[in-house]
């Protein structure tokens, strides 16, 4: 059984946390938690698709320079080669799993 209790803890950018829920070369979940007022680098992927899913909190999508917003239990779809960034607009930590297929492990691209 995989929880966020055992999974591999990691952390990144400004103080955000993310959790290794599954790793292979076909699919990585990672569950992550973003602090208030706290982003990614915008970049995009060329062959990993990407499913973002919010499990709490408010978040700010950008898909090549379009703003959505996500809440919890709402999500979208990232594809290959499309520049993104999410952030933290709010004043509260959000939490998201995140589904890439396949792995992201060497195919990440700042834009």
């Amino acid at each position: 059984m995989m929880s966020k209790k055992n999974a591999e803890h990691y952390v990144w950018g400004q103080q955000c946390d993310g959790w290794f829920l599954e790793q292979s070369q076909e699919r990585i979940i990672i569950h992550e938690r973003m602090p208030a007022g706290t982003s990614e680098v915008r970049h995009m992927h060329e062959k990993a698709s990407q499913f973002f899913f919010m499990l709490s909190g408010i978040a700010t999508m950008e898909l090549d320079g379009e703003n959505i917003q996500l809440h919890a239990h709402e999500g979208v779809t990232v594809l290959p080669g499309v520049p993104h960034q999410m952030r933290n607009d709010s004043e509260e930590s959000i939490e998201f799993l995140v589904i890439s297929t396949p792995t992201t492990k060497g195919d990440r691209y700042p834009v």
